[in-house]
């Protein structure tokens, strides 16, 4: 094995080893302290299109794409692209800080996968920023590990208004053309989105406007999709209290036009009344967005399923009474675990009720 490699492998132990070792505090460690990375704050304002790319000031943070999709054989398709960037050392404490930085400092790990009605691609990969395997940046936008790509197609796209995203797996790619149809929507208060009672919080927007064309190739087998995809930009130093177990997340497509993301937190030692701390964004037809602190969005298990030896609910109902919606959500395939070094359920999902439409959940720490 030459040098490369042997680096590439023991960082990829290295990260391996600290998931395992953090997970009991907060969800994949996003609860354990942070002291000496930065911390979000309310008076941030975002600029564009610099926060598209890499705040190495806090210790994690990811571009996270999931797309809904028909293809020419009649068939619905799920599709998701994670990138995520860890920071192991605080910024005080690097002594180099190049895009080929050698030292231990930034770990990138990748997930892509593929639902289709009855079957789940899973595909993980970990890299480092050595000789440029893997990294974000602003302006041409593009982020990257190893052959997976997500990336404007200009320079000048600050809202990003189009962009391709590529990606493969043992049994699976995908090769997407998005095109945004509205706006930049923040979540929270600008983009400052609480997390827990005691004040956890993140930096979080998202482009939930796409529009997709494309093709998937599942065994060698090329379809064309075509479809609609989310794609959200969070970072945080310590999003989570340490005894929040994990979340169930949702972004949805509503038939009228309008969208609407909605989580929950669940546990926490500082909860007021309850374990559970929820949170939403309903956003118009028009790209509008309307932010809902705790108790405005009701999340409620209808059903769970077996999933990889785990109970998971793959069914909910959802209202949201200041917009009159009340809506149940399926799984469209309720074997989509994402066996992967932090193991979590995400797939697409089918809207029925008061809206109808399609959407992605994404539930954690059902261990």
């Amino acid at each position: 094995m030459n040098v490369r490699a042997t680096w590439i492998a023991a960082l990829g132990s290295l990260w391996w080893f600290v998931a395992v070792q953090a997970g009991a505090q907060g969800y994949g460690g996003l609860g354990t302290d942070a002291q000496g990375y930065a911390f979000p704050s309310p008076q941030y304002v975002m600029q564009f299109p610099k926060d598209h790319g890499p705040h190495r000031e806090f210790r994690i943070e990811w571009w996270y794409l999931t797309a809904n999709l028909t293809g020419d054989d009649g068939r619905e398709y799920g599709v998701q692209w994670t990138l995520f960037r860890n920071a192991m050392i605080p910024p005080n404490a690097e002594t180099l800080t190049t895009a080929n930085d050698w030292s231990p400092s930034q770990l990138w790990m990748g997930h892509a996968a593929v639902t289709t009605p009855d079957a789940h691609y899973v595909s993980e990969t970990r890299a480092r920023s050595i000789l440029g395997l893997a990294g974000a940046q602003s302006n041409p936008f593009k982020a990257w590990i190893n052959d997976w790509q997500l990336a404007a197609n200009s320079s000048d796209d600050p809202n990003f208004e189009s962009l391709t995203v590529a990606a493969n797996g043992e049994k699976f790619s995908y090769h997407l053309d998005m095109k945004a149809q509205g706006p930049l929507v923040f979540h929270g208060g600008n983009g400052y989105s609480v997390k827990s009672f005691a004040g956890h919080a993140s930096h979080y927007y998202s482009q939930p406007h796409f529009k997709v064309s494309g093709s998937i190739n599942l065994a060698g087998k090329p379809v064309k999709v075509t479809g609609t995809a989310w794609l959200d930009r969070e970072w945080s130093s310590q999003p989570l209290s340490a005894d929040q177990s994990g979340w169930d997340w949702v972004s949805l497509n509503l038939n009228d036009g309008s969208k609407l993301m909605g989580y929950r937190l669940r546990g926490g030692g500082d909860v007021e009344g309850g374990e559970i701390h929820v949170s939403a964004t309903w956003i118009s037809p028009l790209g509008t967005a309307i932010s809902y602190p705790n108790g405005k969005l009701s999340m409620e298990e209808v059903s769970t399923s077996v999933v990889a030896g785990r109970s998971v609910p793959t069914a909910w109902r959802l209202k949201l009474p200041a917009k009159d919606i009340d809506i149940e959500i399926e799984a469209l395939n309720k074997n989509a675990w994402m066996a992967t070094s932090f193991p979590y359920w995400e797939g697409p999902a089918i809207i029925r009720g008061s809206h109808t439409g399609r959407g992605y959940l994404e539930m954690t720490g059902y261990e």
